[in-house]
This record gives C-alpha cells, sequence and structure tokens, in this order.
C-alpha cells in the first residue's frame, strides 16, 4: 500500500513538497515533526500517515496506520489517490511516473 514516484531527483521532490506546504500552496496536507504527512481536512486527518522514504529512482510513501485503528479500504483510497493528486497538480514536471501498490508494500505500518 505505498505510492511509487519515479524521479531522477526524490531528496528535491520530497523538499519540494514540503516547502510547498510551509508556504502554504498546499494546503491538503499537513507535515508531523517526524516528516510524516497526514491529510489537513477535518475529515481526514490523522485516519492514517504517509511516510516519505528515498530509493534510487523513487520517493516512495508508506502507509502508517493510527495507533490501535485499522485503516480501512476508504481512507487508504483517499490517502493515496490524493496524495497523487497534489503531486500532479504542483510537481508534475519532477516526476515521471506515479503508481499506488494494492497490497502492503516493504515499509507500510499497518
Amino acid at each position: 500500500m505505498a505510492i511509487y514516484f519515479k524521479t531522477d531527483s526524490p531528496q528535491q521532490l520530497l523538499s519540494s513538497f514540503k516547502k510547498a506546504i510551509a508556504d502554504k500552496d498546499v494546503v491538503t496536507w499537513s507535515c508531523d515533526s517526524d516528516g510524516d504527512f497526514t491529510h489537513a481536512t477535518e475529515q481526514w486527518k490523522r485516519l492514517a500517515w504517509l511516510r516519505p522514504a528515498i530509493q534510487t529512482g523513487y520517493l516512495v510513501m508508506n502507509i502508517i496506520k493510527p495507533q490501535n485503528k485499522t485503516i480501512s479500504t476508504e481512507v487508504y483510497a483517499i490517502y493515496h489517490g490524493r496524495f497523487i493528486e497534489s503531486m500532479l497538480a504542483h510537481f508534475d514536471k519532477e516526476f515521471s511516473d506515479a503508481r499506488a501498490s494494492s497490497i502492503p508494500a516493504s515499509g507500510d505500518l499497518i
């Protein structure tokens, strides 16, 4: 249940996204002190987190469940779809491909 962004500069893509949040260019996501992202709207806030990982040629976003809770299929779909949507809307020139896995991936904490 991870998101993979194919890019030559995964650290730059992550830094650009964090800066866009800090500059309030992206308002639907927030970044916590651990560097994890959660949806910023009241309806979806803190129902899951996305933790970035840098791999050669990829920025990977692993899903993290809230403590003592599970992640529903709906929450999984919302977080993955809307995160990809945000990246496409703001950073489409910084990656060439985005995909979401349908089952847990290495690094997911569900």
